[in-house]
């Protein structure tokens, strides 16, 4: 069976992973040899939010990249749009494999469609419901467009229930949890980059910022004091800079400088970002990957948003909702700090245990072989 694996950012490239190594053991494992390519949109194109993934996840480098880069959504998407149909065409694979609610997820899911090409998407029907936000709307277009929906979480299945959509989906577990086991073995060991920045026995807290909505300048100043000042008299921040919030430091605030305990690296790799994790006492965040993994490491996550698509972490107590106000986002920190250890919870048992134990990728590939494979091909 032939399949293209559509990525083009860095949570879809820490997805794949599993899922492509799933793909190898199919013959074995469901008699049905898989022949995978991977098609990289090049969405993510800065050398540390792309190539050092695939390094680092020992996936085989991508067979296409298509080299779009950024602009506006419109624009980025229709290059991605033309060039993923143009190898689809060439390819006729017999299925496509998109991941997530990026630009690329959704020229992948058009793409497919016009083709008449069948589609898998993996971590469908999550919705935060809000239409503002471009990956709610990439989510819906491609969960209305594909063949087979491999949901995380029972949440996301009742939503595709709740959208008539339960014919064609598959609860399979979350794969993100199957990367945290599978690569966070590789990541055990010392933390470099604690030790390299001199953080002492106190803990760390991790940072990510990178949403439009986050990175407007009036909101990014607030949030560059509150950080400041959540070093300066709680805990050490250690906060890997985006390259598209790094774009608006160096336009609107090139003067401005972080405190001695606000450490601000370049983007880190996959494996770095679970070590930091592995002593990080909680997380501030505006990325739905990372309150994930942050979740997955036993870690409290304090979302930086007015909602979060994983309604299941807060739920169970591991992650607290608190959109962008600084008075708001220093009291919960305050709090996780005074908060009794999540790690190895009976919340956090459960949790894991609802996001598939870690079995989802080969869920996911013998669905694939369920779905799409017509024996003889």
């Amino acid at each position: 069976m032939r399949v293209l694996s559509i990525v083009g950012a860095r949570p879809q490239f820490v997805k794949l992973g599993p899922v492509s190594q799933a793909m190898t053991r199919a013959g074995e494992s469901f008699g049905c040899p898989i022949d995978e390519s991977i098609l990289h949109t090049g969405q993510h194109y800065d050398e540390q939010m792309s190539e050092v993934f695939f390094r680092e996840l020992a996936i085989h480098p991508p067979d296409i990249n298509l080299e779009a880069g950024s602009g506006s959504h419109g624009a980025q998407t229709a290059r991605m749009l033309e060039g993923i149909e143009q190898e689809l065409i060439k390819l006729e694979p017999d299925a496509v494999v998109i991941y997530g609610d990026t630009n690329s997820t959704l020229a992948g899911a058009l793409a497919a469609a016009k083709l008449h090409i069948p589609a898998a998407h993996v971590e469908a029907g999550l919705r935060s419901f809000d239409r503002k936000m471009p990956e709610e709307v990439n989510r819906l277009v491609a969960d209305h467009t594909s063949d087979l929906l491999l949901a995380p979480t029972a949440v996301a299945m009742k939503n595709l229930a709740d959208e008539n959509l339960t014919g064609r989906a598959l609860l399979v577990g979350d794969v993100m949890l199957d990367a945290t086991m599978l690569y966070g073995r590789a990541a055990q060991g010392s933390n470099e980059l604690a030790e390299k920045l001199r953080l002492g026995s106190e803990g760390l807290a991790v940072a990510t910022i990178h949403r439009p909505a986050n990175t407007e300048p009036g909101v990014l100043a607030r949030l560059l004091v509150t950080l400041n000042q959540v070093a300066a008299s709680l805990i050490p921040v250690v906060f890997p800079v985006h390259p598209r919030t790094r774009a608006v430091i160096d336009e609107h605030f090139s003067d401005w400088r972080p405190g001695p305990r606000l450490h601000m690296t370049e983007p880190v790799s996959y494996t770095e970002m679970l070590r930091l994790l592995g002593t990080a006492t909680v997380v501030l965040t505006d990325s739905g990957g990372l309150q994930k993994e942050a979740f997955f490491s036993g870690v409290r996550c304090i979302t930086l948003r007015k909602e979060t698509e994983w309604t299941e972490t807060v739920t169970l107590g591991g992650n607290v909702v608190v959109g962008n106000e600084p008075a708001r986002i220093e009291a919960a920190v305050a709090e996780a700090l005074g908060a009794e250890t999540f790690r190895g919870s009976d919340e956090h048992r459960e949790g894991l245990e609802g996001y598939g134990g870690g079995k989802a990728a080969d869920r996911i590939v013998e669905a694939l072989v369920n779905e799409f494979w017509v024996q003889g091909d």
